[in-house]
């Protein structure tokens, strides 16, 4: 059995955390906050019709615009709230429901590799310890040989950056750079953020 990460936790002890969830970011959007940032930098990655995985999509923020900038995206989110808010805001891509630790597209009839993959929102940081690895691999499976994966979370969330690094590599995935934003700041041993553009080794 995978062990519960914490954003399920959070839900069940507070069933209208996720709604809340929703309704911030729509709020955000609609007083025309930036929420696109994650989502430019994996578009400038990609060839133009790139096939997409959008890992942890929450309500689809991300996936959408890479949607409406021309790309075949795929978004998977363990929360149904939030996936129910996704297909009913962000109609095109595919969204469903499920674990990122038992990530299995091809079961669904999903066999083409992705060119990109995007796990933004510190999707890293919810996971429960026991299934980063697990989470990795299954990432690594579902991206082309020459693809890309591009993930980011915060510091101070109980997943050090080298040790996410040192678990990137056990699952078969190296540096291609490391940021400490998603618009292209540099990155440093104390940066409170980590965005880690990945290959496969």
């Amino acid at each position: 059995m995978v062990e519960q990460s914490s954003w399920s936790r959070m839900s069940q002890e507070d069933p209208a955390h996720s709604t809340a969830y929703v309704e911030r970011f729509r709020r955000l959007a609609a007083q025309g906050t930036d929420l696109a940032g994650e989502a430019r930098l994996v578009d400038a990655l990609l060839p133009r019709g790139a096939r997409v995985l959008d890992a942890g999509c929450g309500p689809g923020r991300v996936g959408a615009v890479l949607f409406d900038a021309g790309h075949e995206v795929v978004g998977v989110d363990a929360d149904p709230v939030l996936i129910a808010a996704a297909e009913a805001d962000h109609p095109g891509p595919r969204w469903l429901v499920g674990d990122l630790a038992e990530l299995d597209l091809p079961s669904l009839g999903i066999t083409d590799r992705f060119d990109g993959i995007v796990c933004a929102g510190n999707v890293m940081a919810f996971l429960a310890p026991s299934t980063r690895g697990e989470v990795l691999r299954r990432l690594r499976t579902h991206l082309r040989p020459d693809g890309r994966a591009a993930i980011g979370f915060g510091a101070g969330r109980g997943y050090a950056f080298e040790e996410f690094l040192a678990d990137a590599d056990a699952a078969g995935l190296t540096p291609d750079v490391l940021l400490s934003t998603w618009d292209l700041r540099p990155y440093s041993p104390d940066a409170d953020f980590l965005v880690a553009v990945l290959r496969p080794a």
